[in-house]
């Protein structure tokens, strides 16, 4: 006998009549609908399958995926900093973090993607560093995109990253500090590693979520996967087929972030358990 609590031990039952007519139902459904896509030509799958691997759609796929990276990188540092402040007891530093938080997430991407892209309409100069610095030149599409990206995503961001500090028991910041720890020393060793397992599941369905909010570029003309299928079909009026050449390859992208994202889950909620402590983070 294993050392197993009764509420951990599998319960093994007899299938039942609707276990098999759920069955039954499931196949059926999924029957239908690969008739449906199969039997209708509309759907042209010949087209589908010539433009999938087309240069400019892998293009697409690369910026996608560029934008991607950059904007999480960039928006969880700034998230990070922003969280920091909104933990801050001084109210003008809170207050500021709270405010920038509350305006990007009460304002649509969308917005917030064109209004950097005309941003050069309030400062047609800028002066940096004793230089005029022509804002047109300098924000192009796919640094509006960048910019309007990232500093939505820090909004989320640092939310997230709140509530994983807001996990830490209080006791561990009193130990920091009667350790004589510095602010960033405590952060570093004590406060993220234990924030880690609450942060990794929020921060991977951003990931996920941003990989499709990039879409919304498109509309600043940065040849994205859109924004490349829709030059296409532009051009040779073959709208629903390259539709479902975009979509196919955002979901191979998203099951394909699904997948480190669900093993970087499973490594750290081993550390759920109290391994990660003041006076062992120090051997």
């Amino acid at each position: 006998m294993t050392g197993l609590q009764p509420e951990e031990k599998k319960r093994i039952r007899p299938p039942r009549t609707r276990d098999y007519a759920a069955w039954v139902v499931a196949v059926a459904v999924v029957a239908g609908l690969l008739y449906a896509l199969v039997s209708n030509r509309n759907f042209q799958w010949d087209v589908v399958f010539r433009y999938f691997t087309a240069a400019s759609i892998l293009d697409g796929v690369g910026i996608t995926l560029m934008l991607t990276a950059v904007s999480m990188v960039l928006g969880t540092v700034l998230g990070l900093v922003l969280a920091v402040m909104r933990m801050s007891p001084q109210a003008p530093i809170s207050g500021l973090a709270r405010l920038y938080i509350t305006f990007f997430r009460g304002t649509p991407v969308l917005v917030q993607l064109v209004f950097w892209f005309n941003v050069a309409a309030l400062y047609p100069n800028l002066a940096i560093g004793g230089h005029a610095v022509d804002m047109n030149a300098l924000i192009t599409p796919l640094t509006a995109a960048i910019v309007g990206l990232s500093l939505n995503q820090a909004a989320y961001m640092a939310e997230i990253i709140r509530g994983g500090f807001a996990s830490v028991p209080r006791g561990q910041f009193e130990a920091a500090e009667s350790l004589g720890m510095g602010g960033f020393t405590k952060l570093r060793r004590v406060i993220i590693p234990q924030t880690m397992p609450a942060i990794i599941p929020a921060t991977g369905n951003q990931v996920i979520g941003m990989l499709k909010e990039t879409s919304l570029v498109s509309v600043l003309g940065v040849a994205d996967l859109l924004q490349s299928a829709q030059a296409i079909y532009a051009r040779t009026y073959e709208t629903i087929p390259l539709l479902i050449v975009a979509s196919l390859w955002y979901l191979i992208m998203t099951l394909s972030l699904s997948v480190p994202q669900s093993m970087i889950e499973r490594r750290f909620s081993r550390s759920s358990r109290p391994v990660v402590k003041v006076k062992e983070s120090l051997l």
